[in-house]
Parts: structure tokens; sequence; C-alpha cells
């Protein structure tokens, strides 16, 4: 059996058993965990967005939480206009976020380095004060929504499918990234990372990708936070604030930078760690700060790397 083969009924085994999940919880009677492990696949896709720019890219931003927490504030201020159907708002959503990235990213681009890290951090920030001063989007308190929206057939009323719904999401989007990764884009992509300078030479529109791959990061993590918004019932203004930003980049580097499934495990081993250790001890954010440092120091390509998992 070739290693592709085995990878991909790896793949399909771990796909098979996520699905199972919400149907053993339940039969355990541990509802609860349903509603985690749908956060869970969330924060995954928002990583995995974030690892798109970060790791295939090669653009470290700091202002993600912008995109994450707009597309929960789309979902919101459109229920409160009375859209409520998934099938027009959370399109509006990765629209929105799309459209705010290619604003920040043609700007933003004309820099590089920590002044790229800084400037992208800069106009998130400036988005998170504008949200909290409006008296509309409910200030510091958030935005409730009156419901989750509605995605006939399907009904998102219910946390299994929800949670389902969420890692249909989470699944299209790891294809399409390996898809992307593998075309004329995703090399021209690769050749950025390697040598900028050289695919200039060349001819290559290199701010013209980079740009492309910071709105294609951005829609998915709009995409992400409108998913978000339903599973919390609120858009709230902590989804735009830096912290998140900085919590989606240790996801990506705790899971593996331009790892394919980095932002995957990342997400899991971060939320996973958080809840367990939770439970156990009132000291969890040192202990995670030391599983970082491990990962930092011994395993340079994070845990996808350490699992022997396809980097791309």
């Amino acid at each position: 059996m070739t290693p592709a083969r085995r990878g991909n009924l790896v793949e399909a085994g771990v796909l098979l058993a996520a699905i199972a999940l919400p149907l053993i919880l339940e039969a355990l009677g541990e509802d609860f965990y349903i509603g985690f492990a749908t956060r869970l696949l969330i924060f995954a896709l928002a990583a995995t967005s974030l690892n798109f720019i970060v790791g295939y890219g090669g653009m470290v931003a700091f202002g993600h939480a912008a995109f994450f927490g707009g597309g929960a504030y789309v979902v919101a201020f459109l229920m409160q206009a009375g859209i409520f159907s998934a099938w027009i708002a959370w399109p509006l959503a990765v629209l929105a976020a799309g459209v705010a990235a290619l604003a920040i990213g043609a700007l933003s681009l004309r820099t590089r380095g920590v002044y790229f890290i800084m400037i992208t951090l800069a106009f998130a920030q400036m988005i998170y004060y504008s949200i909290v001063s409006l008296q509309s989007a409910g200030g510091d308190d958030g935005l409730p929504l009156e419901q989750r929206s509605t995605l006939a057939p399907f009904d998102l009323a219910s946390d299994t499918t929800l949670y389902w719904v969420a890692l249909a999401t989470l699944a299209a989007c790891l294809i399409a990234l390996k898809r992307l990764a593998h075309s004329r884009y995703g090399r021209a992509l690769a050749g950025l990372r390697q040598n900028e300078q050289r695919m200039e030479a060349l001819g290559y529109p290199v701010d013209r990708l980079k740009l492309v791959c910071f709105v294609i990061g951005a829609g998915v993590a709009g995409l992400a936070g409108a998913l978000l918004a339903n599973q919390n019932g609120m858009a709230s203004p902590t989804q735009l604030y830096w912290t998140q930003s900085g919590m989606l980049l240790v996801m990506v580097i705790l899971g593996g930078v331009g790892q394919r499934y980095g932002g995957v495990l990342g997400a899991l081993a971060l939320l996973g760690l958080e809840e367990a250790l939770g439970l156990t001890t009132e000291y969890a954010h040192f202990y995670i700060g030391l599983a970082l440092l491990a990962v930092v120091l011994f395993a340079p390509r994070g845990l996808a790397g350490l699992a022997g998992l396809r980097a791309r």
C-alpha cells in the first residue's frame, strides 16, 4: 500500500469517527461536549484560514480577528434586519470579510516584516473600537442573535446538526486547501515563500498573489465567525480583539505553520488542553505556555510535523 493511499484511509477513518462523535456522546449522556466539539471545529476552521495566510502565503498577520469577528457581526446585523437564512447571511459574511481584507491587504502589503504585522494589528484594532463604539452593535456587551440561522433543509437549532455543518465546512476547506496547494497558484505561492525577489524578477505579480491569498484566508475566517455566532448565540467584541488574533496564531504555531492539518491540530490541542487543565488546576495557562514552548523548541514543524503528517 502506497503512503498516499494509507494517508487517505487514515483521513477517511478520522472523518467517519468525527461524524459518529455526537451520536456516541448522546448515547453516553454527554450532550454538553457536542457544543464543545463544535467550538473546536469552528476554531480549527479559523486557524486553518490563518495558516493559509501565514504558512502558505508567508505573511505573518496579527489582525485576523477582524475577519473572524466581522463574520459574526455580519450574521447578527442581518438577523436584526430580518434576514435569518444562512444561505444568504453566511456568503455575505464571507464577502464582507473578503472586501475588508482587500482594502486592508492593499495597504498592508506595501510593507514587509514587522511593519506588516503591526499594520494588520492596527487595522484590526480600529475595527474593534469602531464596533464597540456603535450603540447598534451592542457596545461592550455584543449583539445577541434572536435564533440560529436557518439552513433549509437542515435544522441548525439542533446542536448535532450544527456540529455536522461545521464538520462539513472544515472538511471542504481542507480539501480545497489541498487542491489549491497543488495548483499553479499554490506553486507560485511556494516560490514566493522560498525566494520572493527571484519570483518578482521572473515577472510574477508578487503583491497580487499575496493579496489573493490574504483575501481567501479572510473569507474563510468570516465563515468561521458566522458559525461561531450561531454556536454562541451572539456576536461578541472579544472575537475582534487582538488577543483573539494571538490565540489563532498560537494555534497555527502549535499545530505547524504551513502544515495542511496544522490549524486543526493546533485548535484541538490548545482548546483541549484548556478544557482538560481547567478541570484540574487554576494554573492552566501556565502549563499551556510550557507545552507551546516545548513544541517551539523540540518540534519546529509543530504537532503535524511531529505526527509525520504531510505538509501540503
